[in-house]
This record gives C-alpha cells, sequence and structure tokens, in this order.
C-alpha cells in the first residue's frame, strides 16, 4: 500500500509539472476542424478560420430574427453569442465536462493573469453585460431557458416571449448558470471572436536560411512508410508494385539506406498497371501493424490483363455518364479498363512476430476497393490512416481527363475527386456491401459528412479536389490535415482539409475561376458552393516559365529537432525540383500561411556525393515525387535520383540561431502546437492517476 500511495504522489507531481499554459485548440462544435474562408460571412463577424459556412451563417441570420429583439443592446449581445458557433473554439465554448451548452461559455470576470486568452485593456464581465442589457428584454425562443441548461426552474412556452427576470431570479443565479472564467486550460467568450494571447517568451525563430541535404540512397521511390513499431525502419515502393523494408542510418552517422533491391518485402508487380500516370500510388500500415500485421495498398489494375481487376465503372447512370460516349483514350484505351484498387496483405506467418517480418505474402486477404476509372489520368491513389481516429483516407483525383469534362469532383454522386473516409476494422456481410452499395469490404463511420445523405456518397470526407497529391497529417496537430493538389494549366495548390469541406475543382483553379473547354456531364455554378480556398499554392509561371507547366507535391508540417530553425514550417515542392518552400502560420491557429521559396543544398559530407545541378547552385536531385518522414519525424525527399533526408543546416554552412553544438529540443515557444502535444501527456498521466487509485482501493 505504502509504495502505491508513492507512485501516486510521484506521477501526481508530475502532472503538477506538465500542464501547459495553453492547451486550447481550435475545434468546432462537430468535432471537426475549422476550415479557412475566403470571404467574411455575412451575418457572424468572422472571417480567415472558422466553424460555419455560407448556409450555417444564414441559418444563424434566421434564428436571431425570430428572437425578435426590440433593443439595440441586448441585440447586439444575443447576435454574437449565437455566431459563437462558428468561432473556430466553438467545441471548447460549447461543452464544459464533457456536457453540451445551449450558449457558450460566458466571461463572467476578467481575463484573469493565467488566462489563455488575451485583449489589450482587461476584459469586462461579458456574462454581467448580457444580464444588464437583456434582463428586462422580451426574447422569443430564448436560449437562456433554464431546462437547457440543465437547471431547474419554470420554462415558458417557446411561442411567448421572455424575458431574463422571467426565468432566473438574479444576475448571480443567471451566471452561476451561464457564466465562467477564462483559465490556462480553457477559454470564454467575450462578446468576439476568441483571440489566444503569444505566449512565446523568445523572440521569434529567424526565417531559414537554407535546407540543407544528404542523399542516403540512390533508388527512386513513390512512397514512404515509417515501421509503426517506432524503430528506425521505413518501407519504401515503387511505381510498379514492389515494397522493400529498409534500415534508415541514424542522423550524422555516415552511413547509407541499408535496402536489398533484390529481395523486395513484397511484390506485386503481378497485379499492378504501371505506366507514366498509374501504378502503385499508396501503402499503408495498420496503426497496429506490429500486432496484427495487416497492410494496404492503392494501386492501378488493368482488366484486360488481370482477372482480379473486376470492379463498377465509375462513369454510370448514377452520375449520369455513358462508358460508350466516353471514346477511347490514348492507345486506344477503353473507359474503366484500369481501374483503382485498395487491398489488404499480411505479414502474419512469415514470422513469429509481425514486427519482426522481412517479407510478406503477395496474395490478398482481403478486397476493399475496387473502381473503374474513365481515362487514364489524374488518378491520385494515396492512402493514409487518421492519426486520431484510425480510419483508412483514399485520395481520389477527378479521373476523367483534362477539365473534368463530367464534372466528378463536384458531383457528391461521384467518388472522383473526392477524399474519401472508410473504416477497414470493421468488416460488413456481402449481403450489407450489396445494401449500401460499398465499393468493396469496409463500413461506413457514422460522423463522415454525408452518411445520412442519400443524395451523396457516404465514404465522402471532401470533395472538389483535381489531383490530389501528397497528404500528410502535422503529427503533432492532427486537425491540421494537408493535401497538394496538382492544377490544371495554371496554378499548384495546398489545402487544408476539413470535414466537408469543398475545395472548389473545378469551378474554381486555386483561387482562379475556371472554365471547362467541354461540359457533356453538365457545369455547377459559383454561387451554388462555398469554396476553400488553397492556403498556399504558386502559378506554374512561377517556377517553369520554359516549359510552362508544373506539378505541386505536397509535403509535411516539420516536427524535427533536426533543423530548429525549420520547425513548425510546412515543406512543400514542386516535381521539377528547381524549387521548394516552406510556409509558416501567423497567427497560430488561424489558417493564415505565408510562404517564402528556400534555397537547398547538399552537405559536403553526405554519405552518397549529390552531383551539381549544371548552370546553377542547385544539387541535380532529378524529379521530386514525394516526402517522407520517418519515427524521428525527420524529413525526407523522395526523387527520381535516390533518397534525401532534411539534416542539420550548419552541414551546408547555413546559420541558425537555434542549432546548438548537441541539437535540443526546440523550446515551447517555438512550437505552434506546444500544448497538444501537453495535453497528450496530462491525459496520460491523468488516466495513470486514476488507474493507480483504483489498484489501491481494490
Amino acid at each position: 500500500m505504502k509504495g502505491v500511495l508513492i507512485s501516486i504522489n510521484f506521477i501526481f507531481c508530475c502532472f503538477l509539472l506538465f500542464l501547459d499554459s495553453s492547451t486550447s485548440l481550435p475545434l468546432c462544435v462537430d468535432s471537426s476542424a475549422p476550415f479557412i474562408l475566403n470571404s467574411t460571412l455575412e451575418f457572424c463577424p468572422y472571417n480567415g478560420s472558422t466553424c460555419c459556412n455560407s448556409t450555417e451563417d444564414a441559418q444563424i441570420q434566421k434564428q436571431f430574427q425570430l428572437m425578435n429583439i426590440s433593443d439595440t443592446t441586448c441585440a447586439s449581445a444575443l447576435k454574437s453569442i449565437l455566431c459563437a458557433r462558428c468561432d473556430p473554439y466553438s467545441a471548447e465554448l460549447f461543452t464544459v465536462q464533457s456536457t453540451p451548452r445551449s450558449v457558450p461559455l460566458l466571461c463572467n470576470s476578467t481575463i484573469a493573469s493565467n488566462s489563455s486568452q488575451s485583449k489589450a485593456v482587461a476584459v469586462e464581465d461579458f456574462c454581467s453585460q448580457v444580464w444588464e442589457s437583456c434582463q428586462s428584454v422580451s426574447i422569443k425562443n430564448s436560449p437562456f431557458s433554464p431546462s437547457l441548461q440543465g437547471q431547474a426552474g419554470r420554462t415558458p412556452s417557446k411561442s411567448n416571449p421572455s424575458k431574463l427576470t422571467d426565468q432566473w431570479q438574479s444576475k448571480t443565479d443567471f451566471c452561476t448558470a451561464f457564466g465562467g472564467s477564462s483559465t490556462s486550460e480553457s477559454v470564454c467568450f467575450e462578446g468576439e471572436p476568441v483571440a489566444l494571447k503569444n505566449t512565446d517568451s523568445e523572440a521569434p525563430i529567424n526565417p531559414p536560411h537554407g535546407l540543407c541535404l544528404e542523399k542516403i540512397g540512390n533508388g527512386s521511390y513513390l512512397n514512404m512508410v515509417a515501421h509503426p513499431d517506432g524503430t528506425n525502419r521505413a518501407f519504401f515502393s515503387n511505381q510498379k508494385g514492389q515494397v522493400w523494408l529498409a534500415t534508415i542510418p541514424a542522423d550524422g552517422s555516415g552511413g547509407q539506406l541499408q535496402l536489398d533491391e533484390s529481395s523486395p518485402f513484397v511484390d506485386l508487380t503481378d497485379m499492378v498497371y504501371s505506366d507514366a500516370k498509374l501504378g502503385m500510388m499508396g501503402m499503408a500500415f495498420h496503426p497496429k501493424f506490429a500486432e496484427n500485421g495487416r497492410f494496404f495498398a492503392s494501386f492501378t489494375c488493368d482488366k484486360d490483363k488481370w482477372s482480379g481487376c473486376n470492379g463498377i465503372c465509375s462513369c454510370n447512370s448514377n452520375v449520369n455518364c455513358d462508358p460508350s460516349k466516353i471514346g477511347t483514350g490514348s492507345s486506344g484505351v477503353q473507359p474503366c479498363q484500369y481501374q483503382a484498387v485498395v487491398a489488404e496483405y499480411t505479414a502474419n506467418g512469415t514470422a513469429s512476430q509481425p514486427s519482426s517480418a522481412v517479407s510478406a505474402k503477395p496474395t490478398e486477404v482481403r478486397r476493399i476497393f475496387t473502381m473503374g476509372l474513365p481515362s487514364n489520368t489524374e488518378n491520385g491513389g494515396q492512402i493514409l490512416f487518421g492519426p486520431d481516429d484510425g480510419y483508412l483516407y483514399f485520395m481520389m483525383g477527378d479521373g476523367s481527363g483534362t477539365g473534368d469534362p463530367y464534372n466528378f469532383a463536384q458531383n457528391k454522386k461521384s467518388l472522383l475527386g473526392k477524399i474519401m473516409r472508410l473504416d477497414i476494422d470493421n468488416i460488413p456481410s456481402a449481403a450489407e456491401i450489396s445494401k449500401q452499395g460499398l465499393w468493396g469490404s469496409y463500413s461506413i463511420p457514422k460522423d463522415n459528412p454525408f452518411s445520412q445523405d442519400n443524395g451523396s456518397q457516404a465514404e465522402i470526407w471532401a470533395l472538389g479536389l483535381k489531383t490530389p497529391w501528397r497528404c500528410s497529417f502535422d503529427s503533432e496537430r492532427p486537425s491540421y490535415f494537408f493535401c497538394g493538389d496538382a492544377g490544371q494549366d495554371l496554378y499548384e495548390e495546398v489545402d487544408l482539409i476539413t470535414k466537408g469541406g469543398n475545395y472548389g475543382w473545378r469551378v474554381y483553379e486555386g483561387p482562379y475561376p475556371f472554365t471547362p473547354n467541354e461540359s457533356p456531364g453538365g457545369n455547377t455554378s459559383k454561387d451554388s458552393i462555398n469554396p476553400i480556398m488553397p492556403i498556399l499554392g504558386y502559378n506554374h509561371s512561377e517556377v517553369n516559365k520554359n516549359e510552362g507547366s508544373a506539378c505541386i507535391i505536397g509535403g509535411y508540417m516539420y516536427r524535427s529537432n533536426t533543423d530548429p530553425c525549420m520547425y513548425g514550417r510546412y515543406l512543400y515542392a514542386d516535381l521539377y525540383s528547381v524549387a521548394v518552400w516552406e510556409a509558416t502560420e501567423d497567427p497560430v491557429n488561424s489558417g493564415n500561411f505565408s510562404k517564402s521559396r528556400i534555397p537547398f543544398s547538399c552537405s559536403h559530407d553526405s554519405p552518397i556525393k549529390c552531383d551539381p545541378e549544371p548552370g546553377t547552385s542547385l544539387p541535380a536531385i532529378g524529379y521530386i515525387y514525394s516526402f517522407g518522414e520517418d519515427n524521428n519525424k525527420d524529413v525526407y525527399i523522395l526523387t527520381s535520383k535516390g533518397v534525401y533526408r532534411v539534416v542539420r543546416p550548419s552541414r551546408c554552412s547555413y546559420t541558425c540561431s537555434q542549432e546548438k553544438a548537441t541539437t535540443e529540443a526546440p523550446s515551447p515557444s517555438t512550437s505552434p502546437s506546444h500544448a497538444c502535444r501537453n495535453f497528450s501527456i496530462y491525459q496520460f498521466l491523468q488516466i495513470s492517476f486514476f488507474l493507480l487509485l483504483l489498484i489501491c482501493f481494490v
């Protein structure tokens, strides 16, 4: 017993030490991430990052008008309270101790010194302001009913106007029910959008002077996935369908990637059809792969060459598309001859434990998804698991050639031009698959945005994308889901993906209105959608003035300690490898990013020598195909000429004021999501504390 109590005291002390000073995170009431608007809402005073689209804004306006409030001061307060649902922090404002609220938590005191909120002048007691201005004002359908707040009291009829004094005996009772203070762990509503103070105790990091690379491998790969067991191993795959398990050398060791090209982890080339734009486009390993050995491959197949290539054509009557009218593509390819496949495989049985397996079986365990493609272009095809929800995200291009003539990307009955979200752990029966009209063996997560919409495909998580090429979750802030989306002829973009978000294609190409050359599938009007504009991007002319074309390669939010001056910046590039950008969010959690083109070079002590690019100071790294990230959060660039790792800037003679002789973890002030990291520690210690209490009393 004494030992248990000592353990409890120790963990409790650790718990106090690890509490962070700003654990508030942007999140909407429905648990989705805020999204970025390209304009201000018409009724609610929100722009930039928000939780409301124009439809929801109009609904709030209608609700306000029905209240029929005569007093202008009270009306202003009520409007701000209703509009708080649009606040990027609305999930926290409307939820206290897991209990939903009818109105946001109203600030009932001046902002405390330990508060995460900030104002130039101390904020007045907003709850008292609401009481003083509205106590004698008649309000129809009042949100301040005691029953709505879980309090006892008389609830007037909704059809009759009521005053606060009809429902509450005093301001004290009212603010006890609806008020609260801003603390180090929470926020309250003060009548205007929530703003957090800048907790940085140090001067901002200077912009990085350059990106230093070392070449650790000569192979050309399309995908890299860190081994789920947390070791220094990673899986690499090529477009033909071969997957290798490699050991990554320690940073600064001078070692090369340990990978045997003659002995792949698994070889799927018999199933995969590969050409310039098709092939094995993605791989994903189950979060519990080290225990269950499950992994997944996304690829294209040719139904004329493989009997297992037998899905339903995505050009069908449900989307007003007739395959016979599309005609043959290049080389006489028929519509839906090529098909997009996601299949499950296993490493079980090839070793005593899946985590120690060095090979896997090329035989499918289960077909997750099969869909015929209208043409052999714009496939996308990346797959990855959500870090918080464990669902499989599947990125699919519009699949229909120049300008998406059939408007698939905007058609919610089509899965082309979409990001899908699938539950691959709950396996439905054949009868359920047929009943729900699924494209394979998976379930629909109940909180998918269109799961209850009979006019939409329930698999859809986001829509209006052209060719999503390389998406990633921020490892320290998983609500930030970045996707590079390749453009047509004008603009390449990076999108911040949110639940149910519409990213505009083909109504827009990036921020520019787009007019297709042909529209046999009909058009979508600009007024009928509320597109989310890119957070980043570039015109083709910025990169390749001679050839007039480019393709974006989405990257990662850099979270490694290796280059402290790159920490907390999003890295992305162009296919032609003449441009790499870093992007910084300012202010933090705003969704507003600014970019800068960053020079890069190879370290003088690179394990494999980098050849210079003739006529430039850049290393000749070839075409950039993809980015990768290992278990240490170091970032890699996968190119046609090899594998490159981002290393310490001093190895390329770049200066970084944050780099020490022995690189340390960045201070909390350099991490936009330090609160998120410590929040996880908080949860862990809290659970440990209560588990020990249970042990103590058993």
